[in-house]
């Protein structure tokens, strides 16, 4: 009886402990979906299921984004798992080899992660979180299950800056009830819109480089728990239904059967929640597993079962959006309900094989340590002189929990050189890095380094070759032999050589992004900079082009100052500064030689930004200065009322990034264009910008002129076209993501520190004849020879046939500086940012 009593009393505990937790319904006033919700309510509503259900729910920080909101994520599962939380944490860490130590529970649970909107203004995905956490917790069949063989965290709004830069505005635009009429004013979200981060990168394409701080913190906290499942959540165009998996082709050759598989399984839960509801939806068209920063592929690289969600809607749908087509209303209420169903969809088709879904994890990682894919089982990565570019890699590899270590000794190997992508003999020395196959991120470090993905499907949605040491310029080989790494060895940067207490010069090597980061800090403050325009030797060393060359003459007035910031800035930054005594060159130039030429001191450097440019160029370059280089930019509106005429007089660089209007550079504002380039102004043009000039009478960039038999040729063989080969037959004029060999005139101001060549990411063709009175200082002549990676079109290849890709133009004392093709490439393509800073810095 007493036994009994206690039950009971433990049951009825229960239950008054869930008739506290309110519905998103009570708690709110409306039901999710009847209005737009910022992050903070969203949040609140966490806390509230914690306090009343803690048995069940714990709410975690980890972290916070650029405008300071706090990045949340919400863990639920069964009383049980919950009391062992962190033992299963930590336990299936040791599993598969992510923490040492044997694992010392039986316990195994599933740990299966849901990120909803990544993307800011696809705002139905965190709209449903409410309704997901508390169908979880309402207790029934389903639920129990899926608390029981799984523990399920909860991210209820990946990118809170965009989410709530689009939920103001919303709530700001809308009436008393919504307006379906697709003019009305709450459909046409204004630029930059709220789909990307507060430096408008996009963080869905960002998991592998983690350029933003909300993917920094995310990628962090996702180590943590390794899930076994993501869930990506998403939005499309208004008038499309559903999508889930499984995903489009191509797959990449390394997912595995049982992935593969549980696509299949996925879809066929989802299948069964809308079948029952008779909701349209769609599987295996678009949305494709290949490029591996995405928020499918990353996870599935790191062995999970990943798969994408979409659901019509997006920024332009708001609460209420008329489908002319469909001919009826589309309502957040229903895009919430279609988000709920495939969230608890999913949970359900893994709680239902957990065991199984934790074996197959852990056999991926058994793989990963023991029997390594892939020809290369080590890769060594030369080391001597490129310490910027080495530090810059390692960040990447630590982001991605990528293990490394060090040559110790010299040894004489056979490998792959990816530079000029040969198989050649080489020896290793002693602080060369060393990152071994056998090891658990195995799997992605194959992906990430490989050359040439293989590609099933040339219809993709993103870029098809992403090499990060072609990305870095690094000189890699892949090795076919196990490599044991070593400890790494004694310093071998010396932030100061042959330093004595006020030399007659400093010298800076230029050679990669790190050393232009040194350079923007210095010019902050006010030193004066030159740089070699040719080799030379001084001191027993040789120098490139480029280098650095900061004399204590030009810069007397900084007294005792001037010593102290340059080897702070070379001590904070990891530079080597070399020493010299006088200024007089052993071959070469000496220091006072016009070869050897002043840089701009501290230019004023202004970024074309608004409607009409593309946000994710605006924000590669506001990024890279205000993040990267950390040195100062203004961001100008050409279509405000206060710059109807650009503010020339008030720059010394101004950069156009990729632009979509004409309003962007008015034909009234060329006379003063034109007049500030003759006076020295420089103009940097990033790819499609560069046709704002492009037949423009006084500028030298020129279309090419195609010949008239072959453009009836080709008309008249397009005129065959088979309508249902329409996306097809497109991909002939696209170059997603190519990697091609760029051909490069270094001894110009563009290219120092570059070899004779550039690996380029291309991803647009501009049909640019040579400049006649300019230099062409980056360009492919036969496209064939060129190419190294990646789907390129039958017809982007003969585009690709004499091809411009950087050009300098002078104009008067001024330079135009071409860059029909992107260095900035979302913020990872690492070698590009040297280029770049060549353009802002460098070219005099």
């Amino acid at each position: 009886m007493r036994k009994f009593t206690f039950i009971l009393a433990g049951l009825l505990l229960a239950l008054q402990s869930f008739a506290q937790l309110q519905s998103p319904q009570q708690f709110f006033g409306f039901a999710p979906g009847e209005q737009m919700v910022p992050t903070h309510r969203l949040y609140q509503y966490a806390d509230h299921a914690a306090s009343q259900v803690p048995a069940k729910v714990k709410v975690m920080s980890y972290g916070q984004t650029f405008e300071k909101r706090p990045l949340m994520m919400v863990v639920v599962s069964s009383e049980e798992n919950m009391k062992n939380l962190e033992q299963i944490r930590t336990d299936h860490l040791k599993s598969i080899g992510m923490l040492a130590g044997q694992p010392t529970s039986k316990t195994r649970p599933a740990v299966i992660w849901m990120s909803y909107n990544v993307h800011g203004n696809e705002a139905t995905n965190s709209a449903a979180f409410p309704k997901v956490l508390h169908e979880l917790l309402a207790g029934g069949t389903v639920s129990d299950k899926i608390l029981k063989n799984a523990v399920i965290i909860l991210a209820p709004c990946l990118n809170p800056d965009g989410h709530d830069r689009y939920v103001n505005w919303y709530n700001q635009k809308i009436g008393t009830s919504p307006n379906a009429n697709t003019s009305a004013w709450e459909h046409g979200e204004p630029w930059p819109g709220g789909r990307y981060t507060h430096y408008l990168f996009d963080p869905n394409r960002d998991w592998a480089w983690q350029t933003q701080e909300i993917m920094q913190q995310l990628v962090a906290v996702y180590h943590q728990w390794m899930p076994h499942v993501h869930g990506d959540f998403h939005e499309m165009g208004p008038n499309s239904p559903y999508y889930f998996a499984p995903s489009a082709k191509p797959y990449h050759e390394d997912i595995t059967p049982w992935q593969r598989e549980m696509q299949d399984v996925v879809g066929t839960y989802n299948k069964r929640y809308f079948d029952r509801n008779n909701w349209l939806y769609y599987t295996r068209e678009r949305f494709d597993l290949f490029y591996p920063s995405y928020g499918d592929t990353w996870p599935t690289y790191n062995g999970a079962i990943a798969m994408t969600y979409e659901q019509g809607g997006g920024g332009i749908a708001g609460l209420a959006y008329e489908r002319t087509e469909e001919g009826d209303t589309l309502r957040l209420t229903d895009r919430v309900a279609h988000v709920a169903a495939a969230s608890i969809a999913t949970m359900e088709a893994i709680a239902d094989r957990s065991a199984k879904v934790v074996d197959e994890f852990i056999k991926f990682y058994d793989r990963n340590q023991n029997n390594p894919l892939g020809n290369y089982k080590s890769y060594v990565i030369k080391a001597a002189g490129e310490e910027g570019r080495i530090k810059a890699l390692k960040e990447l590899l630590d982001k991605n929990q990528i293990r490394y270590g060090y040559a110790t000794d010299s040894k004489s190997l056979t490998g792959y050189n990816y530079l000029n992508q040969k198989d050649e003999a080489f020896k290793t020395d002693a602080g060369d890095l060393v990152i071994s196959a056998y090891q658990p991120k195995s799997n992605l470090l194959k992906i990430l380094f490989e050359t040439k993905p293989k590609l099933e499907d040339s219809v993709t949605y993103d870029i098809t070759s992403w090499c990060v040491p072609l990305a870095f310029g690094a000189k890699t080989y892949g090795v076919k032999e196990k490599l044991t790494p070593g400890a790494q060895p004694a310093a071998t940067v010396q932030p100061a050589t042959g330093m004595v207490n006020k030399p007659y010069a400093y010298l800076v090597n230029w050679k990669s992004a790190e050393d232009a980061k040194f350079l923007a800090a210095v010019l902050k403050q006010k030193i004066r900079v030159r740089a070699a325009e040719k080799p030379f030797e001084i001191g027993g060393k040789a120098y490139a082009q480029g280098t650095l060359v900061i004399t204590r003459a030009g810069n007397e007035l900084l007294g005792d100052a001037f010593d102290k910031i340059i080897r702070a800035e070379a001590t904070k930054l990891g530079i080597t500064l070399n020493a010299t005594e006088g200024g007089g060159a052993t071959k070469g130039s000496d220091f006072g030689s016009d070869y050897v030429f002043n840089l701009k001191a501290a230019p004023r450097i202004g970024l074309i930004a608004g409607e009409g440019t593309s946000m994710t160029a605006v924000g590669e370059v506001w990024h890279f200065f205000d993040q990267e280089l950390k040195y100062p930019i203004t961001l100008i509106d050409p279509n405000s009322r206060f710059t109807s005429i650009l503010p020339f007089a008030k720059l010394d660089v101004l950069i156009i990034p990729t632009s979509f209007g004409a309003n962007i550079l008015r034909e009234s504002q060329f006379p003063a264009l034109r007049e500030w380039l003759r006076g020295g102004g420089k103009l940097i043009l990033l790819e499609n910008a560069t046709s704002l000039l492009a037949d423009k009478e006084g500028f030298g960039l020129k279309n090419k002129k195609e010949d008239g038999k072959k453009m009836d040729k080709k008309t008249s063989a397009d005129s065959l076209k088979v309508y249902g080969n329409r996306e097809r037959e497109a991909v002939s004029d696209d170059t997603p993501g190519s990697i091609y060999r760029i051909k490069l005139d270094n001894s110009h101001p563009l290219a120092f520190g570059f070899p004779d060549h550039f690996f380029a990411l291309v991803n647009n063709t501009y049909n640019y004849d040579f400049l006649k009175d300019g230099w062409n200082v980056g360009y492919l002549k036969k496209e064939k020879e060129s190419y190294v990676a990646g789907f390129t079109g039958k017809n982007a290849k003969e585009k690709l046939q004499n091809a411009l890709f950087y050009g300098v133009e002078e104009i008067g004392r001024g330079k135009v500086i071409y860059m029909a093709n992107d260095p900035l490439f979302r913020g990872f393509w690492y070698n590009g940012k040297l280029l770049f800073s060549n353009a802002v810095f460098m070219v005099p």
